[in-house]
């Protein structure tokens, strides 16, 4: 079964130097780009991530700092990963947990804005979870008949992922080909910010999940208490964190003037 689509999608992967996704950095993107009228492309950079990469890191995915040492570096590479990808939806394996949030903080550290205000994410993964439990090597089994090799390789794990979604919309008749549908079945919790410090109520407001403000809406915090967004701002939190609270908190003082 073919992707229907109604705007170009993008399948990409990331190898990094660990798992933290405001500290690490990429030392590989994979992206495969699905255009509505079935064109398809695909690029692969080795990044050099300015960081060591760890031995168990390497380990992993075979990267080691010789390596990447005479590759570009993200900032490098940000515009042209960019504009790949900004007139598309996003889709990955595991991607809205760990794949979407740590390149959303490269681009942001690169100084590129990036957004998903306007794009739907389609978690491949979650789509697995829910219907087999199992991970992406024995999802390329139980869906596609075969075996990944090359595995945490960007490029055979990105194409695994584009094979795998097409499967399981083959294999499940109540999945609906569209890619808003998908990107809501594959969708967790509704949080604002990826790192899922900021949330949404049942009532559709923006509270936080974590500290002494737990469960608190967020513009009465930040009324009650202007001192706490500089403590954010200035903490130790994701970049995209910090950029959605500081659009709540533009937003709340233009409701004002206005």
């Amino acid at each position: 079964m073919e992707l229907k689509l109604t705007r170009p999608i993008c399948f990409f992967d990331l190898e990094t130097t660990g798992i933290d996704v405001a500290r690490d950095r990429i030392v590989e993107i994979a992206i495969f780009k699905v255009y509505p009228n079935g064109n398809k492309e695909s690029k692969t950079w080795l990044v050099n991530p300015t960081i060591p990469i760890p031995p168990h890191a390497t380990a992993v995915h075979g990267i080691s700092d010789e390596k990447v040492a005479n590759e570009p570096t993200f900032k490098e590479l940000a515009n042209q990963i960019h504009n790949m990808i900004k007139d598309s939806d996003l889709a990955g394996f595991n991607s809205d947990r760990f794949d979407i949030p740590l390149l959303a903080e490269e681009l942001l550290r690169a100084e590129v804005d990036f957004d998903m205000r306007n794009r739907v994410s389609v978690d491949v993964q979650t789509i697995f979870h829910k219907k087999e439990e199992r991970t992406l090597s024995a999802a390329y089994k139980f869906y596609c008949n075969e075996s990944l090799e090359n595995a945490h390789s960007a490029e055979a794990d990105t194409m695994a992922t584009y094979e795998i979604l097409k499967a399981q919309l083959d294999r499940y008749s109540d999945l609906d080909n569209d890619m808003k549908t998908l990107s809501e079945f594959t969708t967790r919790k509704k949080s604002v910010d990826f790192a899922g410090f900021i949330a949404l109520n049942p009532e559709g407001k923006e509270i936080f999940t974590f500290g002494k403000h737990k469960g608190a809406l967020v513009d009465v915090v930040l009324e009650n208490e202007p001192g706490y967004f500089g403590w954010i701002q200035n903490a130790d939190f994701p970049l995209y964190t910090k950029k959605v609270l500081t659009a709540i908190k533009l937003r709340k003082l233009n409701n004002k003037l206005n």
